[in-house]
């Protein structure tokens, strides 16, 4: 119980990570899915690929502006089942869609431009997933931390990948846009500098308040 205590954000979040997948299988195994049901598993899988993107590049930010240092550990954790979910929601277009016709399957990608857009992103994420251990941490050195700072990129071309996927209306696809905007922002070394500062000295603060012996009245 202790352990489940200290370690509740870490179960919370995996087990956060892995329910669009069981709901998905759910779905397909029950028949659930809309008339058009591959098109339903690309779109949703590639929905839970942004998703766990976007929480793998919030988790400094937390820890940054809340100090909630949970985060931290689940920052390698989301960024690998962005890779997960990525990857399935390419092995449903190439292999469900195009039944692995790799000359059409080129076709595609070259015409168009959005399916070009997610499979850089992809290809970004392959290297990033297979160095995301301490072992490859330790080879690569100071080139781990410029390796995997590409991942900024995939977050821009998963967005890109999104508005000229949907191309009329692009409210949705422009707010997770505007959402890794302010994640960046928040991981400029100033601006994370400042909110580090303003809250340590929040919490001297607020040690200082508890330290201070009440006058009697």
């Amino acid at each position: 119980m202790a352990w489940l205590r200290a370690n509740w954000f870490v179960v919370l979040a995996h087990a956060g990570a892995w329910l669009p997948l069981i709901v998905l299988a759910w779905d397909v195994t029950r028949g659930n899915l809309s008339v058009n049901p591959i098109q339903d598993i690309t779109f949703r899988t590639g929905k839970f690929a942004l998703l766990m993107l976007m929480l793998s590049l919030a988790c400094t930010p937390v820890h940054t502006v809340a100090g909630f240092r949970p985060a931290l550990r689940m920052r390698k954790w989301f960024g690998l089942y962005a890779f997960l979910y990525a990857a399935l929601h390419f092995l449903v277009f190439s292999v469900l869609d195009f039944g692995l016709d790799w000359g059409l399957i080129q076709r595609e990608i070259v015409e168009k431009r959005y399916i070009l857009a997610g499979l850089a992103a992809l290809l970004i994420l392959i290297p990033l997933a297979i160095t995301s251990t301490k072992g490859w941490q330790r080879r690569l050195g100071k080139t781990w931390k410029r390796l995997h700072r590409f991942v900024y990129l995939a977050g821009a071309l998963v967005i890109l990948h999104y508005v000229w996927l949907v191309k009329a209306d692009v409210r949705e696809p422009l707010i997770w846009g505007g959402v890794l905007a302010i994640l960046l922002f928040l991981r400029i070394p100033r601006v994370r500098a400042f909110f580090s500062n303003a809250r340590q000295r929040a919490v001297a603060a607020r040690a200082s308040r508890r330290l201070k012996p009440h006058r009697p009245v």
